[in-house]
């Protein structure tokens, strides 16, 4: 005020002081005029909601950035935006009408959304909502990137950590308005579960379709739950509360035992069949508290969670028995001794990573037993070298009560000698004999034996000393043992054997039929959440999966049964003296033979008991191809044989047998001698006939018009054509028969390498056909009679 009283001119400071301040008024009233709400919007000020939101989606619409090309577009689609925030409110819309504030104290562009608080508590997801722009509706401090999720990112990151931590996850998009309205609700559940160790994400649907594909999300707003790389869908009213209660439900039961005066010695005393350490959470809660829950879900394969009640009566005397203190929760830690815990931390406002730091220190037992390889490689981990020197103390004992003094003495031992640079952990030598057998050289021991060692590589290596005298736990044993640790300790070349181990057997992994049953019952319970509340987009691979089993189950058994009803009705034998033509019994065996669909050649041995059906009353148009072997040669004939007939085993009306030439000598030379008459050729000897060698001969024989052709196995020092298939009996060809009697044979399995060639030429008829008057028996008394020529009948 002492400048304007040595003015010169003192008149003329209040006028510039007055003109300033109306023009600041008018300044003010021109930005009030420009941000008019209603005008922005083109409705009047006793406009209805329905036409606020009816003006807000067309004007929305018309200057969204992505659609409008004029330079203004994002400016004024943001004072659409900002005027359909406050007139879309009552209590924003009232204030404007009296004072001509766009918020409570606030400047036009900085509201926070607090009054969309007022939609949550009644909203659900559904179809009804319209979908707009929501450029610049989110405030920015929320919606940050590092909540963001990218396709890979999820499968490298998020879905592996999905087995410590349950992960929530919002599916949003560019033009969506639902998601405004759930966006304080979200906000504040984040704010109260991440610090729990929730994990958080967001997935914007239209940049990263691949990703909301996975996770099976085809509209947004979405929220899904993800657990042990289990996707689920949340269905509930969008409130902090069910978002809550959705995150529990996620978590897998019984990850906390209810722990009263009954049943808690129970609990601590199962250590060595869990082989984990036990922790219980007093407090005043009847119920376990969620932080709780996700430690225990985080460090299960660690550590067994109990819960105690301290206001209930049934842990009155556990609470006395530990002196509690009923002011603030408490953990207790117990291991081998269940009667005295090994840590204790008690605070009014537990913090998750107290509590995360307060587990990790504490997640193994004081002489572990080795259950599996991951437990192995974090009690005894690789030498590293820039790091000090850890040895693993190994004690290799059995199961049964005998060996249990021994196991309690150096259980002792461990606790009095723990040190940093030592582990100490037994091993049941039944349980996990590979790395036992490793270790011993094979040597199976009853006795314990205590193994020092430091592990060298990934890949197994250990060095290592067997302490010598075994171990029964006698104060002789435990003075040796520390002994020898002092000189390891002093002398790292201490340990002069070297060995690789074998990965360990998973003691503790579930059996097959226990983890069959979890993932059917997941996907039961995915199919069933899939048919209460997906939409068709979403059902119609399930449903697509159903029909078409469905189609191809019943149209097979349609097909079946129209098009061959004669397999599925039994025949009507036909009288013995009717006859029957070849013709009707070829298109007959036709119609009921199929090919076989098998990977392999069927070869049945001709037997006084499959002889009969295999050649005299083959069906009509069917041939029988025998392989002609002995007992020597039968396996490297059989195999060869089966290779060079798989292609032509499809045929419906060719059947493979064998015939053992050792057991019916007399068989061949009969065929031969019944073939001969009927072609009045000349005549050989008997014995010849009877000494020639017929091993690797293949004939295909046709039971019901009685001929066969014959194929003649492939001799050194012939020609090729002539070692074919020779089936005339002409002198030139016995000549040549007997010549190849008296040449040497190459090896076993290359007698049948024309059989293709042959096999082929008999496919298409072009063999020479041997007919024979009747077919001879299996006896070789009878055979031996007509290959002699003499006939009784």
């Amino acid at each position: 005020m002492r400048v304007w009283k040595t003015s010169r001119e003192p008149g003329t400071c209040p006028v510039f002081v007055a003109i300033f301040m109306l023009i600041l008024s008018a300044q003010l009233v021109k930005t009030t005029s420009e941000y008019d709400p209603y005008k922005i919007l083109g409705v009047s000020r006793s406009a209805s909601q329905t036409e606020i939101k009816r003006a807000y989606k067309r004007l929305a619409r018309e200057w969204h950035p992505d659609k409008s090309k004029d330079p203004n577009a994002e400016d004024m689609f943001i004072k659409i935006s900002k005027s359909y925030e406050i007139l879309s409110n009552e209590e924003r819309r009232s204030n404007f009408d009296r004072y001509g504030q766009m918020e409570e104290n606030q400047p036009f562009g900085q509201s926070q959304h607090r009054g969309f608080r007022s939609f949550h508590n009644s909203f659900y997801f559904d179809e009804s909502f319209f979908h707009f722009p929501r450029y610049y509706l989110l405030s920015e401090d929320f919606a940050d990137s590092k909540y963001m999720l990218r396709h890979a990112q999820f499968n490298s990151d998020v879905l592996p950590d999905s087995h410590k931590r349950p992960y929530l996850i919002k599916v949003t998009s560019e033009w969506c308005f639902a998601c405004i309205h759930i966006e304080p609700v979200w906000k504040e559940t984040v704010q109260e579960l991440e610090p729990l160790g929730v994990g958080i994400g967001i997935v914007d649907l239209g940049y990263e379709r691949g990703l909301a594909k996975q996770l099976g999300a085809y509209r947004a707003p979405s929220i899904i739950g993800l657990v042990n790389g289990r996707v689920t869908f949340f269905h509930q009213a969008v409130v902090r509360e069910h978002l809550r209660q959705f995150v529990e439900d996620l978590l897998p039961q019984k990850l906390v035992v209810k722990i009263s005066d009954d049943n808690y010695m129970a609990f601590l005393g199962n250590w060595h069949v869990e082989n984990k350490p036990s922790l219980l959470l007093f407090d005043q809660v009847p119920i376990v508290p969620l932080l709780y829950k996700l430690a225990a879900f985080a460090f299960r394969d660690y550590v067994r969670f109990g819960f105690v009640d301290q206001g209930g009566t049934d842990s009155s005397r556990l609470v006395r028995q530990f002196n509690i203190n009923t002011y603030a929760p408490t953990m207790l830690l117990f291991k081998e001794d269940t009667e005295k815990p090994v840590d204790i931390i008690q605070a009014r406002g537990m913090k998750r990573q107290i509590m995360d730091e307060f587990i990790s220190n504490n997640k193994f037992l004081q002489v572990p037993r080795l259950v599996s390889q991951q437990l192995f490689d974090e009690l005894c981990p690789v030498k590293q070298f820039h790091r000090r020197r850890k040895y693993c103390v190994l004690l290799i004992t059995g199961e049964d009560s005998a060996f249990l003094p021994g196991n309690k003495a150096f259980l002792d031992f461990a606790s009095a000698n723990s040190k940093d640079v030592l582990r100490f952990a037994y091993v049941y030598q039944r349980q996990q004999q590979p790395l036992c057998q490793a270790l011993l050289h094979n040597q199976g021991t009853h006795s314990p034996q205590v193994m020092i060692l430091e592990r060298r590589s990934q890949a197994g290596k250990v060095l290592y000393r067997a302490v010598s005298g075994g171990w029964n736990g006698s104060e002789e044993d435990k003075f040796h043992l520390h002994e020898q640790l002092e000189l390891l300790q002093k002398d790292p070349t201490y340990l002069t054997s070297d060995a690789t181990l074998p990965e360990l057997n998973n003691e503790m992994a579930p059996i097959f039929i226990i983890r069959w049953m979890n993932a059917a019952y997941d996907y039961v319970l995915q199919i069933y959440d899939d048919l209460l509340y997906s939409n068709w987009r979403e059902m119609m691979p399930i449903l697509s999966l159903i029909f078409s089993a469905l189609f191809i189950v019943f149209g097979t058994v349609i097909i079946q049964a129209f098009s061959e009803p004669g397999e599925s009705k039994p025949q009507k034998p036909k009288p013995k003296d009717q006859p029957q033509t070849e013709d009707d019994a070829s298109s007959r065996a036709s119609t009921s033979s199929r090919p076989p669909k098998k990977d392999f050649v069927e070869v049945t041995e001709l037997t006084d008991i499959t002889y009969t059906s295999n050649l005299v009353k083959l069906r009509p148009g069917h041939i029988n191809v025998v392989l002609v072997l002995t007992n020597a040669s039968k396996s490297a004939l059989l195999r060869k044989f089966a290779k060079e007939v798989f292609s032509f085993s499809g045929s419906p009306t060719l059947h493979f047998s064998f015939l053992n030439a050792d057991k019916h000598r007399h068989w061949m030379p009969s065929l031969l001698r019944l073939a001969c008459d009927a072609a009045q050729s000349q005549s050989h000897s008997d014995e010849e006939e009877e000494s020639s060698n017929y091993m690797g001969y293949v004939l295909a024989l046709n039971g019901h018009k009685k001929y066969f052709c014959l194929f003649r196995p492939v001799f050194t020092g012939d020609d090729g054509s002539d070692s074919s298939s020779d089936t005339s009996f002409s002198s030139d060809n016995r000549r040549k028969s007997r010549s190849r009697s008296r040449a040497t044979s190459i090896e076993v399995h290359h007698k049948l390498d024309r059989l293709g060639l042959w096999m082929e030429r008999l496919m298409e008829g072009t063999l020479p056909r041997i007919h024979v008057p009747a077919w001879p028996t299996l006896d070789d008394t009878t055979n031996l009679l007509l290959a002699c020529g003499k006939n009784y009948y």
